[in-house]
């Protein structure tokens, strides 16, 4: 398995290898996992085989004088804050992406391609590997596996948890998409099947990749961590949130606004209330809280390690999620639902449009959708109206259904499409 990121705690990246990983040996597939050097504690059953460390962008912390200790975007976001630059279409933010454009193609990883053909040839020479996994983000992780695959002849499953080049939020210009697409096709065409994370994204998967086989695997949780449920509730009529916010896609605005009206109107208690967000804070959650009055409710408690914010969703009357507001990402899940749904409790999906998160909620019972004010408004009455009565929200959620999404299912239909294609 090429996976460039590896492991819980790291980034959302790093779950989904590593519960296809920790259940492929359930299913008669025993992983070695090659990855970019990491920190903390791995499963001691793994066969985890890292290289030496790569820093895409060390070049330009030197040539700059940056921290190495911190990642570039970090020290790039304070350098705007002294300089007061607050738009995010700055020149200072039009240098930088001019300069993405060139230096991090295919990916900012692109370094690490060199490390891990060598690592990958040594680990296919020493042992019995009968087929190659590769994982991304990032892409090079493909482009790793190609070159393994077309060297020692064995089958290639390449798996996106989001889309390359037709990702909706495909992040460069449209002349670098053109060129990039043709390097997207032409490192896919040897992958002997093609997986992505939900069914609309196979469907557009497929369309450009017509020769290759297309599977939908949803991503999904550890059912270990369901074993570790908090006992206890919190008093307060509490919404938790936890991880990071994208400005432009996502927003708790209809949740603000429905909350604002309800409290004016009486059928809420605002000291009954707390929004709490775990995560990078951003001051224009403040503001918006405050344009709606909720200044005191809606608080942000910066980012906590995973185990806390797991603790938090679990003690939480109601989780919020924050849908995608394009209808071009309908397809698209986030980590955080699968999360949630471990978490058991109630689940209150907030803006966006309809699309595979509904039909998850729909499924599996877990929480319910509010794309509107209005919509979140309907939702919240009966759920407060419960809280007072009986100071919790109960769960409704259709375990055989919520399973189906475990790390232990996902890992399952990987070993299916390996069988097949050996």
């Amino acid at each position: 398995m090429v996976t460039y990121f590896f492991a819980a705690g790291l980034t959302a990246a790093g779950l989904r290898p590593l519960g296809i990983a920790k259940h492929l040996p359930e299913f008669g597939w025993e992983a070695v996992i090659l990855t970019a050097a990491l920190s903390g504690e791995l499963d001691p059953h793994l066969d985890v085989v890292a290289t030496r460390n790569y820093d895409s962008l060390g070049w330009a912390k030197k040539l700059f004088g940056i921290n190495p200790k911190q990642t570039l975007m970090a020290q790039i976001a304070q350098l705007k804050k002294k300089l007061r630059i607050k738009s995010e279409r700055s020149p200072l933010d039009f240098i930088l992406a001019a300069i993405g454009e060139v230096t991090a193609y295919p990916d900012p990883q692109k370094g690490w391609r060199r490390l891990a053909i060598e690592l990958g040839r040594d680990i296919l020479r020493q042992q019995d590997i009968k087929a190659i996994i590769s994982v991304s983000p990032p892409v090079t992780t493909h482009i790793v596996a190609k070159e393994l695959k077309e060297k020692f002849k064995i089958p290639w499953v390449a798996d996106f948890r989001d889309l390359w080049t037709q990702n909706y939020y495909y992040p460069y210009s449209p002349l670098r998409r053109v060129i990039e697409r043709r390097l997207e096709v032409k490192t896919l065409s040897t992958a002997n099947a093609l997986v992505t994370a939900s069914g609309p994204l196979a469907v557009e998967l497929s369309k450009l990749h017509r020769q290759e086989a297309v599977y939908s695997i949803p991503s999904g949780f550890d059912m270990a961590e369901v074993s570790n449920l908090a006992g206890g509730l919190t008093d307060k009529f509490t919404f938790t949130y936890t991880g990071n916010i994208y400005s432009r896609k996502q927003s708790p605005e209809p949740l603000f606004a429905a909350l604002c009206e309800l409290i004016s109107q009486g059928d809420i208690n605002a000291s009954d209330i707390e929004v709490r967000f775990y995560g990078a804070q951003a001051d224009w959650i403040d503001r918006q809280a405050s344009r709606y009055g909720l200044t005191a409710i809606v608080k942000q408690f910066g980012i906590v390690p995973r185990e806390i914010a797991l603790d938090k969703q679990r003690e939480s009357q109601l989780l919020l999620l924050l849908k995608w507001n394009d209808p071009g990402q309908r397809g698209v899940y986030t980590a955080k639902i699968f999360e949630y749904l471990a978490a058991r409790r109630p689940i209150i999906a907030v803006g966006g449009f309809h699309d595979v998160v509904n039909e998850l909620l729909d499924e599996t019972k877990a929480g319910v959708c509010g794309q509107t004010r209005e919509d979140v408004k309907t939702s919240l009455v009966p759920l407060y109206r419960e809280y007072k009565l009986s100071g919790a929200i109960s769960y409704a959620g259709n375990e055989a259904k919520i399973n189906k999404y475990s790390h232990q299912e996902m890992a399952g239909k990987f070993a299916s499409i390996l069988d097949s294609i050996l």
